[in-house]
């Protein structure tokens, strides 16, 4: 296996040595590391030039996480990627049990591996709801995103399959991308955690959006819209989720004194949607 790992990264000065310096000091070392600079106006283009040849520095115009990771996916040389948050850390044995497992299941082509959370500073145990699968995730990964970027392991070639991540969408691409290969493939998951995944800063980019439910509509409608068949038992959970998640849009929306008009029209369609597909598996 010959594995590159992509880092992105806009403006984390404070976090970005951290990241890189676990990606250099893994037990199996990585054969590429491309870190992707998208646009950063703080000192990051300065403390990755202290790298020298141990990285390649990708440089583009601040498009977004999204545009950074294709971009940096697009350039690698290996047949596996690994992904990189730059707020993130990995574990030193991370690469090697993520390489070891895919040798003796080689029938998957993407795997995560456990994490660890740190907030504020504190290691806390993740919420129930968080809790990963393996195997066939599509149903379980339809309430929010079970796959942590920094967590995966996959072919280059799965991506490029399924188009890469959504550029459009400013949050939540990766929930719509993990949707989309999980649709059609298992995701394996390692009982080991890979990585300390680190939050409650004020940069990260889900503290700056309201009603993240808004991203995770249009990845679901995405689904709808494809030019794939879609079994009626999946198509009914996708649309019960849609209706869960356009409910509580409509909600919040009627709370801030919004026009709530574009979420009760979808909420009406898709109740309709559903209706006909029970009334029709009713008949049968």
């Amino acid at each position: 296996m010959k594995i590159t790992v992509i880092i992105p990264v806009y403006n984390r000065e404070q976090y970005i040595k951290r990241s890189i310096d676990s990606v250099l000091q893994q037990t199996r070392p990585a054969d590429e590391v491309i870190v992707v600079d998208d646009g950063s106006t703080d000192a990051t283009p300065s403390l990755l030039k202290n790298y020298g040849d141990k990285i390649l520095v990708v440089h583009q115009k601040n498009r977004g996480v999204s545009a950074a990771r294709n971009l940096g996916i697009s350039r690698a040389s290996g047949d596996w990627i690994a992904l990189l948050d730059s707020d993130d850390e990995w574990l030193p044995d991370k690469l090697m049990i993520q390489e070891q497992w895919l040798r003796e299941n080689p029938t998957f082509r993407i795997c995560q591996t456990e994490e660890i959370w740190i907030r504020h500073g504190k290691r806390v145990n993740p919420m129930k709801k968080h809790q990963k699968y393996h195997g066939d995730i599509f149903i379980h990964s339809l309430k929010l995103c079970l796959v942590s970027p920094s967590a995966v392991l996959f072919e280059k070639s799965l991506i490029e399959e399924m188009g890469g991540f959504d550029e459009s969408l400013p949050v939540c691409e990766d929930y719509d991308l993990w949707l989309r290969i999980s649709l059609h493939y298992p995701i394996g998951l390692i009982q080991k955690a890979g990585i300390l995944k680190y939050g409650g800063h004020e940069d990260q980019l889900s503290r700056t959006y309201w009603g993240l439910d808004r991203f995770r509509v249009q990845a679901l409608e995405k689904l709808l819209t494809q030019n794939i068949e879609i079994p009626e038992k999946i198509e009914k959970e996708i649309l019960k989720e849609l209706i869960r998640k356009l409910t509580i849009l409509s909600k919040g929306t009627l709370k801030r004194n919004k026009d709530e008009t574009l979420w009760q029209e979808k909420l009406m369609e898709y109740n309709k949607r559903l209706q006909n597909i029970s009334k029709n598996q009713k008949e049968r």
